[in-house]
């Protein structure tokens, strides 16, 4: 018996390895997408500062184009909706993560409970003497 809980032990471990890694790889993403955010808020703020006779160039590989500038704050205004859309998807899977990650725990705890309870049973007792030595 002590054995299956063990083997149980180490694959819920396992599981919880694997969901650890999602969540670091998901709280990355999250932590992409809000320097993302961030740059594209500042780069709406510098258009607010633009008059209509200032140019804007964007890069093309090497090369800078000219570009519209109605064109130019309407694409940073989808790329920030669409940011902020990522964004709450990511929050939703960074708590549908976790939620798992604390159900597992949950689960390895009670498997460590379990068997350390079974080998409390297991365990000889001592052997009581009555005190009396014989020399």
């Amino acid at each position: 018996m002590t054995e299956s809980l063990q083997a149980k032990i180490q694959l819920a471990s396992a599981e919880f390895q694997k969901i650890q890694a999602e969540l670091s790889i998901t709280v990355e993403a999250r932590q992409r997408l809000d320097a993302q955010l961030s740059e594209n808020e500042l780069v709406r703020k510098e258009f607010a500062l633009l008059t209509p006779e200032n140019r804007v160039f964007k890069v093309v590989g090497p090369v800078l184009v000219k570009q519209d500038q109605a064109e130019a704050k309407s694409n940073v205004e989808t790329r920030l909706e669409f940011i902020r859309s990522e964004i709450k998807r990511v929050e939703v899977q960074l708590k549908d993560i976790q939620g798992k990650q604390e159900k597992k725990k949950i689960e390895i705890i009670e498997f460590q409970t379990a068997l350390q309870q079974l080998q409390n049973q297991q365990v000889p007792k001592p052997v009581q003497h009555s005190g009396i030595l014989a020399t």
